[in-house]
């Protein structure tokens, strides 16, 4: 299997990988802006367009653009994310072509109908108030908040409820304007794609797009800062975060590994104390997130309200711990699982498709895979600790609490737990 990468002249860059077994293909176009690239008064506003891609055409209705890909057996689908929002479709190998037309029309072909525009924004309430009624999902939302403060990088993908309702036609069609120009598309399939045939689609689909400047997202300031919101739940919330390294920076793959040893698994020091040894929980675990400039190591736990103390020092205490004695016997364990995180991803043509692009958005090009799987082979026991120390005693914290959390330690206290 062999990476193609073609650039049109007005920008617009096509990577495809050919997999011989494959009888479907998935394909898409990931436009390099997200929530990060919204002005405060825009925050939401690339969401509610991701919602709206699927209301209507010049060409299609909302039902014939469903239509066009179900009956072919397909689906097709969208999100958003801080860093960019993706248009993409699953189809059999007969049926890219039509996939691709859909894409395309949904992209350069919106009509953004007034009543539509109403339907989905009560949609995007809704949404609002079920993330709302989510603890586990709306804590990260307010831990994000608190890393990037005052940023585009801290506010809400979904947006604060007074934008959706004010939003209208211009305010869509100005965000296209901004930020949809060829250069900022990358075309990603994988599976069974003909990489010429692609090019020569594309060509003829979005070749007389004009190249735009691209307005570039402000760098990030990891901030820092407590938010707590007394709700009588079940569960106290927990998370705790630190700046970590963003996707180019090379101890990127270090920070991955800290965390799945941290609280990546059932054999991570997290859920292994705090879970198996004490019961405390029955969720915990760690993850490491990364973006252009910036990166967050979180950990989460749910608990009771009166073991949510003990809980939040006992995770400072393997935190430290971690520093001084992480063997290499976890670090292989977590490199194993890293590894073998990214190696099945690739056997779905969805999920390689989607890492060609990312791939091509960070460094212009798809590494092979083999550069990622040495990399993540040189992290050595010593750079995990080194980083475990930094985290542990060095870095600013933000950290949300939600539920029963009268009892649960602040900041302030944790940070001096971090250093005794």
């Amino acid at each position: 299997m062999t990476v193609e990468l073609t650039t049109l002249k007005n920008g617009l860059r096509i990577v495809s990988e050919r997999m011989p077994s494959m009888k479907s293909a998935a394909l898409g176009v990931w436009v390099t802006a997200g929530g990060r690239n919204e002005r405060l008064e825009q925050n939401g506003i690339a969401h509610f367009l991701e919602h709206m891609a699927f209301k209507g055409t010049r060409t299609r209705t909302a039902l014939q653009i469903a239509e066009a890909i179900e009956d072919v057996g397909g689906y097709i689908n969208a999100y958003t994310s801080r860093e960019v929002t993706a248009y993409y479709a699953r189809v059999l190998e007969n049926d890219t072509r039509l996939a691709l037309d859909v894409i395309a029309d949904i992209l350069l072909n919106p009509v953004f109908d007034g009543k539509e525009i109403e339907t989905e924004r009560h949609v995007i309430l809704q949404e609002i108030g079920q993330a709302l009624d989510t603890p586990d999902d709306v804590i990260f939302d307010w831990l994000q908040e608190k890393a990037y403060a005052d940023q585009a990088l801290g506010r809400t993908i979904l947006g604060e409820s007074a934008n959706i309702r004010r939003f209208g036609r211009e305010d869509l069609s100005d965000f296209v304007r901004e930020h949809y120009g060829p250069d900022q598309m990358i075309l990603s399939a994988a599976g069974a794609i003909d990489h010429a045939t692609l090019v020569e689609q594309a060509e003829a689909l979005f070749g007389g797009l004009k190249p735009r400047d691209a307005l570039s997202a402000d760098p990030a300031r990891f901030v820092g800062g407590e938010i707590r919101r007394e709700k009588k739940l079940e569960q106290a919330h927990f998370a705790l975060a630190f700046e970590g390294p963003g996707y180019r920076d090379p101890a990127f793959y270090t920070a991955q590994i800290y965390a799945i040893a941290l609280g990546g698994g059932m054999s991570s020091r997290l859920f292994q104390e705090i879970r198996e040894k004490r019961g405390l929980c029955y969720t915990i675990f760690a993850q490491n997130g990364a973006y252009e400039d910036t990166g967050l190591t979180t950990i989460y736990a749910g608990t009771s309200g009166e073991e949510v103390a003990e809980l939040a020092g006992l995770t400072i205490d393997e935190m430290k711990r971690a520093a001084s004695d992480m063997t290499p016997e976890e670090v292989a364990r977590a490199r194993a699982q890293m590894k073998a995180g990214l190696l099945m991803g690739l056997e779905s043509p969805s999920s390689r498709a989607e890492r060609m692009a990312r791939m091509v958005q960070i460094w212009g090009e798809v590494p092979p895979i083999e550069d990622a799987v040495a990399k993540i082979d040189n992290v050595t026991t010593g750079d995990v600790r080194l980083f475990a120390e930094t985290i542990a005693a060095q870095s600013p914290a933000a950290l949300a609490l939600y539920g029963p959390v009268s009892g649960a330690p602040d900041l302030a206290s944790l940070q001096a737990r971090r250093v005794a």
